[in-house]
């Protein structure tokens, strides 16, 4: 690419591309369907990590892989190492509808999630009627209502299983978590599957149509009410057709062609970092002992895919020797890359990560914890047992301020301690026991 220095690099978002700073550098997003990706695509993106940026990535909380301080010429040779393993950007970033997360680790119910997942992947994936969006559009399956996941995107799916041979969901709508978060509510109950790809695109136009550029769903209903958000959903999909979402050879089969279809190993990732080496030497694993495939959970952790006939002890026993499962429990601690690469964070998330492990302990060690940089709480906080988020940068003047949630009900967290500095907020936590 010439004359890089002149690109807008703003106009990339919809290829996955942020300009992380005024040098411009930049952060490119594999876009990963229920965060499942070959160990081929994975050594691919090892690849553009080791020869053109640092070394690591961050896995993130929706199931996509990151990797931070790109240069905007070599833009082209990543995304040749992309396009010739089937990986995507397209809308991870921008406007669009972005990455379909799911409840990967868990074994009962992924495999039909999984089908509906990549139907509604390659049914939005670089979709032109749909990447002109007000804001991001962010969709999830969940297998449950445990853990309040259903309240907190634009639309969320919850499977319920299958009943005389059809596979049904509830449908959520106009959830989001950050500066202003808001519960979604219950748009449609049992839903069945051929109806879900209609209704979800019926949202998506009423969103399109009806909400100022910079605003998510959220923002539309919370205008415009719930009354008058279903009255314009009905005139978008008066008469839309069945979209069929599972195949004969997916009902044949029963979801067992599936990756995870037999479960999961889950390889712990502290705060989401992780080399590109690390990476690379799992993949190998999988590649030689497994069935080739790997996921990125919510907890930005890695899962090895146990498929049928896959024996699951000597790839334990390979992740074991190569120093990826230890014995010893480690805090699960969702953090997203804060002020060390993202422009938004006030504070160094990873950072606080370490001080909190070295300080918590045992029984809050077992509980789950979520750090993010600023209020657009990236790494969910409001979700997770405890969590912490940035509310001001430190300065040599000033010190940076934190606010700590707790979540005990049914709902999102609530703040239970505010404006905390690092040194109140560690003791603090000390003090959970």
């Amino acid at each position: 690419m010439n004359d890089s220095e002149k690109i807008d690099y703003r106009n990339f978002k919809i290829n996955g591309v942020y300009q992380q700073n005024d040098a411009a550098e930049l952060m490119i997003r594999a876009k990963l369907p229920a965060g499942v990706l070959s160990a081929i695509q994975a050594i691919a993106i090892c690849d553009a990590s080791e020869k053109y940026s640092n070394g690591m990535l961050h896995l993130t909380c929706r199931g996509n892989i990151e990797i931070h301080g790109l240069r905007g010429d070599i833009l082209p040779q990543v995304f040749q190492l992309y396009n010739a393993v089937g990986l995507t950007t397209r809308g991870a970033c921008g406007g669009a509808v972005r990455s379909i997360s799911c409840a990967t680790a868990v074994a009962d119910g992924f495999p039909r999630i999984q089908i509906l997942v990549r139907r509604l992947h390659n049914y939005f994936t670089g979709h032109p009627h749909f990447e002109s969006l007000p804001k991001k559009f962010k969709i999830a399956v969940e297998n449950g209502y445990q853990g309040a996941r259903h309240l907190c995107q634009d639309l969320v799916m919850v499977y319920l299983g299958e009943e005389d041979g059809r596979d049904l969901c509830d449908v959520w709508v106009a959830g989001g978590l950050g500066r202003q978060p808001q519960e979604g509510f219950l748009l449609a109950g049992r839903v069945p599957f051929e109806r879900l790809i209609p209704l979800i695109e019926g949202v998506v136009k009423v969103y399109q149509k009806n909400t100022p550029a910079g605003k998510r769903l959220k923002h539309l209903v919370a205008e415009i009410g719930e009354t008058e958000f279903r009255a314009l959903l009905s005139k978008e999909t008066s008469g839309a057709p069945a979209y069929p979402v599972v195949t004969p050879l997916e009902a044949a089969l029963g979801g067992a062609s599936t990756p995870g279809a037999s479960g999961w190993i889950e390889v712990p990732v502290f705060a989401g970092q992780l080399s590109a080496a690390d990476l690379r030497s799992v993949a190998a694993i999988v590649r030689d002992l497994g069935d080739g495939f790997l996921a990125i959970s919510r907890d930005q952790n890695l899962l090895v895919s146990l498929s049928v006939g896959i024996d699951p002890v000597p790839l334990k026993q390979a992740l074991q020797a190569a120093g990826m499962l230890k014995q010893e429990k480690t805090l699960q601690c969702r953090a997203c890359p804060g002020s060390h690469l993202c422009p938004k964070g006030l504070v160094p998330t990873r950072d606080v990560a370490r001080q909190l492990d070295a300080t918590l302990g045992d029984g809050s060690r077992a509980l789950s914890w979520a750090i993010s940089g600023c209020p657009n709480s990236c790494s969910q906080p409001q979700l997770a047992d405890y969590g912490i988020i940035g509310v001001r940068k430190g300065s040599e003047e000033k010190d940076a301020l934190y606010d700590l949630y707790s979540r005990s009900g049914d709902g999102f967290g609530k703040p239970v301690r505010e404006k905390l500095t690092l040194a109140e907020l560690l003791k603090a936590v000390a003090e959970l026991g």
